[in-house]
This record gives C-alpha cells, structure tokens and sequence, in this order.
C-alpha cells in the first residue's frame, strides 16, 4: 500500500467528527492544569501570613512544583508511549487532584514544598499526552488546530483560573477550603477523562467507520507490515531538530513563564497599577494570547490544505511570532504608560503564543511510538526554563534595580526562540524501519 493523503479537492462523506471532542475535553483539561498551578500564587498573600512564610520561602514553594514536573517529562513520555493517553492522563487527574487537595491541609513550608513536588510529578504526562494524541486521532492537515485548541486551555486557564480561584477565597473567606474544593473538582474530571478519552479511533464506540477511515486515509501509512511492527531504533527524529525543538521551546518558556510569574509584579512596580487593574490587565493580556494560539492553528492547517509544505507554514508563522515579540519586548522596555505597557504586552502575548503550535511537532516529526518520548523532552526544555527563569530575572532586579533589563532579556530569548524554530527540519518524516518518507 503507497502513502496516501486527503487532498483538498477530495469528497469526503459526513462522518462523526467525534475527534474534535477529544481535543475540546484536552483544552479543558489544560485549563484546569494550569488553573490548578497557579491557585498557590493567588492564594500566596494569605499562606506567607499564616505560616510567616520569608520570601526566599515562598520562592522555593512557587518553584517546587518545576522540580519534580521537569525531571519526570520523559519518563511521563515514555507511560504514554508504554500505557496510552487514557489510563494516563485518568490517573494523572486523580493524582493531581489528591495533592491539589491535601495542600489544604499544609501545616507549613516543608508541607507545601512536598504537596507542590507532588503536584509536578502527577501533572509531568499531561501535556504531552496532547501530541500522542494527535498522532493518533489527527490527520496531518488539522495537527496544527489540535495543537493550539489544546494548549490554548493554558493561557485560559491562567485568565480565568485567577479569578475564580480569588472569588472562591473571598466567598469560603478560607484559602484551605478552596484548595480542597479545586482538588475534588480536578478528580471528578479524572471520571470524565475516562468516559471521553479513548487511545485510538476505533477504541470509541461514538466514532464511526467513515471517521476512522478519513483519520488513516488522511496520514502516512507504512508500505510493509513489517516495518510497521519494527520497533523506531532511538528517538526516531535527528538529534539537531531535537535539539532545535528544545531551544526554541525553552527560549520560548522564557518568555511565557517570565511574564506569568513577574509580569503583575512588573505592572505594580513599573507601571504603577493597582491590584483591581492587574487582574484585569492580565485577563486582558492572557485572552489576547488565547487568541493567537487559536489563530495560528487555523491558519497553519489553513496553509497546508493549500498545498503549502509544513516546512514554509510552521517557519513563517512562528518567525513572525518570534521577531514581533522580539520587538515588542524590546520597545516595552522605553514605555512608561501603563495603557501603552498593558497594550504591547497584549500583543506580545498574541504573537508569541503562536509557541503553541509546537505541540504539533511530536506528531508531525516522530513515528507514533516516539511520540510521547519527544513530546516529553520538548516539554522538559519548556519546564526547566519555568524553574530558571523567576531566579534569573530576580537576579536581573537586584543586580539593575529596573524592568528594562528583564524586558530585553526576555527580547533576547524572543530572538532565540525564533532562531532554533528555523533550525528544526520539517522536510523529513522518520518512519519505522530506517526508511525516510519525505513530505512536502
């Protein structure tokens, strides 16, 4: 059997469409991931009074999580590969949930330390479970929107998940009652994720014949049953493209968790706001980068249905996300008005989310049994940049006493970004067996 792929003159009959809701369940399942991660910086103001917290304390509570959350990347990478999405993803919720939970019952530091080391390692498989997924239940043509409809949950989750977390502190008047509630909340999805979630296609009794065979008409298909069973010889793409992925994903981390966990302290203290203006500058902010992670999704598989090869498609639209935020971050670092500072890092925040589309490399670039092994390292990089980034822009502060340095640090890592996306190597598609299937 040859390689075959739906082209866009093709007539495809009305199918169940049911793949869609697998990615709209994912997108809330990262809302809720990173609503969860940040209950602890919300509720940070009322914890550091109860337990006489010090700074350099709630510094290494707040980092605590990316401890264990990088470390375990490619071992939650390889249970995907191993155990699939399904039992992974449901038992990570409990998990989470469970830690989530018990940080209500913290008694001091060295608690909320272990409840937050505990929290990373069953969150670490989540979002790579994403790109195994889209491997699976994608074709090629819409990998793009199952990236970003699935990591778009992110930033939404940073916008909304702030205030609802604050309202359910004021409305309980206790921050342990609202850790626990968000904790059994999380392990009830764990229920939902197990109803909805299915591994392949075929598994789910709501998915049609005619959507499975558009799904595997619509990806590379291996000539020989052999190659299929072979077992992928190491991590089945380049080493310098993995590489590539890593840098770019990191640089781009920096940016990301940068501005998640310093911009409101930048908009108080450069830019003067007060707290009812923060929040809602960073809702602001974080919708406009939802929106931009939902753009680029379209757009690129948009672009490949019009014969444009991924190669062109993912280059340009992630160089404009890098050289726009790259100038962005660096024009913020003369801004001295609020409404100007809140404006550009709205668009900064637009272009560069654009990062998202990352989360379809895994599926595009690697055979389906690699997929969640570069998934995880790609997200390791991304994580390990979450652990440096709050202590070296510290370290900026003190040692400049000003914003501008940050923010052309975070200019800096724009550029990066930029430039290791130009070095990834989208023209060849690794298969099984040692052959190379080369796509547009």
């Amino acid at each position: 059997m040859s390689d075959s792929t739906i082209s866009p003159s093709t007539k495809v009959p009305k199918i169940s469409n049911f793949r869609w809701v697998i990615f709209a369940t994912m997108f809330l399942l990262l809302a809720i991931n990173l609503m969860d991660r940040i209950t602890l910086s919300i509720g940070m103001p009322y914890i550091k009074e109860e337990f006489n917290l010090s700074p350099t304390m709630q510094g290494l509570i707040l980092s605590s999580f990316f401890w264990s959350y990088a470390l375990l990347q490619v071992p939650g990478g390889w249970l995907l590969d191993r155990f699939g999405p399904r039992k992974v993803i449901t038992g990570a919720l409990f998990g989470w949930g469970f830690f989530q939970a018990i940080i209500g019952l913290a008694t001091g530091g060295l608690s909320l330390i272990l409840a937050r080391i505990g929290l990373g390692v069953m969150e670490a498989p989540v979002s790579p479970s994403g790109a195994k997924l889209s491997s699976t239940w994608l074709t090629q043509s819409e990998r793009g929107r199952g990236a970003v409809i699935m990591d778009s949950g992110s930033p939404l989750g940073v916008a909304v998940g702030g205030i609802i977390v604050a309202h359910l502190i004021i409305l309980f008047d206790s921050w342990r009652i609202t850790f626990v509630v968000v904790g059994i909340v999380t392990m009830a999805l764990g229920f939902v994720a197990w109803k909805v979630l299915r591994d392949r296609p075929a598994e789910h009794p709501k998915v049609d014949q005619k959507e499975v065979a558009y799904i595997a008409a619509g990806n590379r298909i291996d000539a020989a049953k052999a190659d299929e069973d072979a077992p992928t010889k190491g991590l089945g793409i380049s080493w310098l493209t993995m590489i590539a992925i890593m840098v770019g994903r990191a640089s781009w981390g920096m940016v990301y968790w940068g501005l998640l966990t310093w911009g409101p302290s930048y908009l108080a203290q450069a830019q003067g706001l007060k707290l009812a203006s923060i929040g809602n500058s960073t809702f602001l902010i974080f919708i406009m980068g939802t929106l931009g992670c939902l753009f680029s999704g379209f757009f690129v598989d948009f672009l490949v249905k019009k014969g444009v090869s991924h190669n062109i498609a993912m280059k340009s639209l992630l160089s404009l996300s890098g050289i726009v935020g790259l100038i962005a971050l660096y024009a913020l670092s003369t801004i001295t008005n609020p409404v100007f500072a809140v404006g550009l890092l709205s668009v900064a925040a637009f272009f560069m989310m654009f990062g998202s589309l990352y989360w379809s490399f895994p599926a595009i670039l690697a055979p389906k049994d690699r997929v969640g092994l570069v998934g995880g390292l790609m997200n390791m990089a991304n994580s390990c940049a979450g652990i440096l980034v709050p202590i070296l822009v510290g370290v900026i502060l003190q040692a400049t006493g000003s914003y501008e340095s940050v923010l052309v640090y975070f200019a800096i890592c724009a550029g990066c970004y930029t430039l290791g996306t130009l070095c990834i190597n989208f023209n060849k598609l690794p298969v099984k067996g040692g052959q190379l299937s080369f796509q547009k």
